[in-house]
């Protein structure tokens, strides 16, 4: 079995191929190849944390990632907000065949779905981009989206202003400007990848024609986008259950304001062809991405044999 520590998945991935292996497993779940649970939560409130459990089955891979997230680990112990492994075993035996670092690939992942979701939802016209939060999931969501696309300007802002110089300094070769929210809420491509409880992007401060990768909702309770931006928008989901219990639109569903019917669907249903994406050039469309266990089991089996061809990792005898 191989272990794979964070250095070592960094090590591995190729960028621009992420999104290819992301829009594939969205595919394979539109499609009925794929099997998954849905994500277990298991709250403690009194760390003022959770941990999540996800398992799934994938072309041949299947696995568990087992992941928490403790917002004020960074400011009182100088952790990582995110912390996560990954379980790869090999479904015909059992037997584990990787142990692997998941925090990194959880925000590769994530940062690649949203690129999919841009490629299927955006206005093929769209030319800027905007960043509200601008932590590590914003440098990866830039890496792979400078990638996919060409864009006049990128906007970020962070409610800390230092974070979002700090950012930009990482990107010295792309047009990157901090700014303050409302302009940055004017991109034509919008991603929202904070820990907001309460909407902070407002309606009055999106255009028409403007897509979003609502990012930050993942637990109940979870909102950054006015409710209003919803009730106008045509939205997608990466998983109709898990977006309802835990992702952007929970506090609409669960206050009433919408209902599942509003929801037009999910990313893998507009890429299998099952349904049309953006219908017009004036329509916000939104990405509520929660994360789902097959995207994390996907990236591990091309980490896995990577790692495998390079000889990457330590080979240890669990049993």
């Amino acid at each position: 079995m191989l272990l794979l520590s964070s250095k070592d998945v960094e090590s591995l991935l190729e960028i621009e191929k992420l999104p290819a292996i992301i829009e594939d497993c969205f595919r394979a779940y539109a499609t009925g190849q794929a099997v998954m649970p849905p994500k277990v939560y298991l709250d403690l409130p009194e760390y003022k944390g959770d941990f999540r459990a996800m398992p799934a089955y994938l072309k041949g891979a299947c696995g568990l990632k087992w992941v928490c997230v403790y917002p004020h680990n960074p400011q009182n112990y100088g952790l990582p907000a995110i912390i996560g492994l990954l379980i790869y075993s090999d479904p015909a035996t059992g037997m584990p065949l990787a142990i692997m670092e998941a925090s990194s690939l959880t925000s590769y992942r994530t940062a690649a779905a949203s690129a999919v979701a841009t490629r299927y939802l955006a206005n093929p016209e769209a030319k800027t981009l905007g960043m509200v939060g601008c932590g590590i999931q914003a440098r990866d969501h830039i890496k792979i989206l400078a990638e996919e696309l060409s864009f006049d300007c990128i906007y970020l802002y962070d409610i800390n202003p230092a974070k979002a110089i700090e950012l930009k300094q990482l990107f010295p070769h792309l047009p990157i400007k901090t700014t303050f929210l409302e302009e940055t809420c004017r991109a034509d491509i919008l991603c929202t990848l904070t820990p907001a409880r309460k909407p902070i992007i407002q309606k009055r401060f999106i255009r028409p024609g403007t897509h979003i990768n609502a990012i930050g909702a993942d637990a109940s309770g979870k909102q950054e986008l006015d409710i209003e931006i919803l009730k106008q928008a045509r939205i997608f989901v990466d998983d109709v259950k898990q977006s309802t219990h835990a992702g952007e639109i929970n506090v609409a569903i669960s206050s009433g304001v919408l209902i599942k019917e509003d929801i037009a669907g999910t990313l893998g249903e507009v890429i299998a062809g099952k349904l049309p994406g953006r219908q017009t050039k004036d329509e916000i469309t939104v990405f509520d991405s929660t994360g789902l266990a097959i995207q994390d089991i996907a990236l591990a089996a091309y980490l896995y044999e990577r790692a495998i061809k390079h000889r990457t990792g330590l080979e240890v005898e669990l049993f």
